[in-house]
């Protein structure tokens, strides 16, 4: 029933077991006599987290949910294997926790994993604009994007790559919903979105551009949106959680995908978008702590503010993209109760909105 994942480092259970995700509960109890001996079925307690748009996550425990002990089941998404890396998130959580930035893994199981609860509570929308709550997130950030792959060698960014598997995954999918269900709500939505081609020119386009801003390959969440953020109120602490995009990739796409997460998710608002005022704040506390953390000299520029400003803001264009797509897809794969559909095009509206003015931004420009 044991066995090593090639490549982690560290020995980890696999329980053969799948739960069904409509009827959950005999499935866990199964995977808790081996997690949880000492338990007695009769007492274990679950709860249903609801923040969540692509899993299914569930807290199990004996007592009170912030005891220690507490174990979190996640039961994978419908169809998520197209286009998550289960074997490198695993990895993921594993340096994520070796360096103090996240909870330990138990095991996985056929269609899940499971893992320790993170003692605080789920970050809201509206404490994204707090002072002492955003310092909070720069630094803790600042800090993951320190962290060296082993033996130094240099790392590809995951973006380009991820992209391109996603818009291979729309194409094929808006091929199968013309032919398989004609003229359903699917079908007359994705007519909303940009054909195929365009897509496949504006990633192009990102390519050819964010291939010239010089922004460091580091390692990143990639999806940092309030409900990977937990908030620990006692202790003054934020943690991240949910490795599922965690990997390589450009520092400034990390941070402009943040900023895009702070209009929402169930009704995006890009109104809320942070302020320059609040981005400078943000990204000049990121910057003492990434410098910190890399044993530099933690002194930080007003120029060094402005060019990671600048950056940002144009890979923020590349993550509404990205998730435009995911987005899509999602809309064709889910079982989750979510509007995809919508995401999707408010995703890449605001893309198309921002674009020419982003690719625009140069330094000279802002200190002039």
């Amino acid at each position: 029933m044991d066995k090593e994942l090639e490549g982690s480092g560290d020995q980890l259970l696999h329980v053969d077991i799948t739960i069904d995700e409509r009827e959950p509960r005999r499935g866990i109890l199964n995977l808790l006599s081996q997690l949880r001996p000492e338990w007695k079925a009769r007492h274990i307690q679950m709860k249903t987290f609801t923040e969540g748009i692509t899993n299914q996550l569930i807290g199990c425990y004996v007592g009170s949910l912030q005891d220690p002990g507490c174990v979190l089941v996640r039961l994978y998404g419908r169809m998520t294997e197209l286009y998550v890396n289960r074997h490198r998130e695993v990895e993921m959580f594993q340096v994520f926790h070796a360096h103090g930035c996240g909870p330990a893994i138990y095991c996985t199981f056929q269609n899940g994993i499971c893992y320790e609860f993170v003692q605080g509570t789920v970050m809201e929308d509206k404490l994204l604009q707090q002072p002492s709550i955003y310092r909070l997130i720069a630094a803790e950030m600042g800090k993951i994007h320190s962290i060296q792959p082993k033996r130094g060698r240099p790392m590809e960014p995951l973006l380009w790559t991820k992209m391109s598997h996603f818009l291979t995954l729309v194409k094929s999918g808006i091929t199968r919903t013309a032919d398989e269900e004609g003229c359903t709500k699917s079908s007359a939505a994705l007519r909303e979105m940009p054909s195929y081609e365009t897509l496949m020119l504006e990633m192009e386009s990102l390519k050819i551009h964010l291939s010239q801003t010089d922004s460091p390959v580091v390692l990143c969440h990639n999806d940092l949106l309030t409900k990977n953020i937990i908030y620990n109120s006692q202790e003054g602490t934020v943690k991240f959680i949910d490795y599922e995009y965690a990997d390589y990739n450009y520092q400034a796409f990390d941070i402009g995908n943040h900023f895009n997460e702070f209009a929402g998710v169930t009704d995006v608002d890009y109104s809320l978008y942070p302020s320059r005022e609040l981005q400078r704040d943000w990204l000049t506390v990121y910057l003492e702590s990434y410098k910190h953390s890399t044993g530099r000299e933690v002194t930080v520029s007003d120029a060094e503010v402005m060019q990671l400003y600048i950056q940002v803001c144009k890979f923020s264009l590349a993550s509404n993209f990205f998730w435009g797509l995911w987005a899509i897809l999602q809309s064709r794969y889910s079982s989750i109760d979510f509007d995809f559909q919508r995401y999707a095009i408010a995703r890449l509206s605001y893309y198309f909105v921002r674009k020419e003015e982003y690719f625009g931004l140069t330094l000279g420009e802002l200190t002039n």
